[in-house]
């Protein structure tokens, strides 16, 4: 099977797929950070060659609840991220999985078709990952561990203690989990 991982520059869902005998292939505009067939550019420019899958991994920057506090100043930056996921959605690949955070994807384009977690695949971290599917099953969990531990702030908010050690660095709180993306290509390839 032919499978671009599109906006992945870690390797992490490509080598998974590689390494079941799959020719896979990331792209980002950023460089690889692991050795592997990776296209460095625009992902609109390898969307018409002939893949049976994408994985796709949009930037969640503008995209994100999390990040709801700011959209007001970031409209036109919204509006551009929404586009590219549409197209991402749009292409002409028989089986597409988009994978983001809850984001506004869910209210401006449509609901996920799933919503998992990494305690679902070996990972003791909870941080919902929201999956649109096309052509694709639900991904069944693999290793169901417990949710590891929480941080409760003095005004009551709660959240993981692995996201909070991560608050001020956005490229690790964006990593996509080994245990998901070995279930991915366990189950899709």
């Amino acid at each position: 099977m032919r499978v671009l991982v599109a906006c992945e520059y870690s390797g992490t869902v490509r080598d998974a797929f590689t390494s079941k005998g799959h020719y896979a292939m990331s792209c980002d505009i950023l460089p690889t950070e692991s050795e592997g067939p990776h296209y460095q550019g625009d992902v609109m420019d390898i969307l018409n060659d002939g893949w049976d899958l994408m994985i796709a991994h949009p930037p969640c920057t503008h995209l994100a609840v999390s990040g709801a506090a700011w959209f007001y100043r970031k409209e036109k930056e919204q509006a551009e991220a929404l586009e590219f996921v549409r197209k991402l959605l749009d292409a002409p690949i028989e089986k597409i999985c988009l994978e983001n955070p809850v984001s506004v994807i869910s209210t401006r384009i449509i609901k996920p078709t799933q919503i998992v977690q990494p305690y679902e695949y070996g990972h003791s971290v909870s941080k919902k990952t929201c999956l649109w599917l096309k052509n694709l099953p639900k991904l069944e969990p693999t290793n169901v561990v417990d949710k590891g531990e929480f941080i409760t702030y003095p005004r009551g908010k709660r959240m993981h203690s692995w996201y909070a050690t991560k608050w001020g660095n956005g490229k690790e709180r964006s990593m996509f989990w080994t245990g998901i993306a070995e279930a991915m290509a366990d189950q899709w390839g």
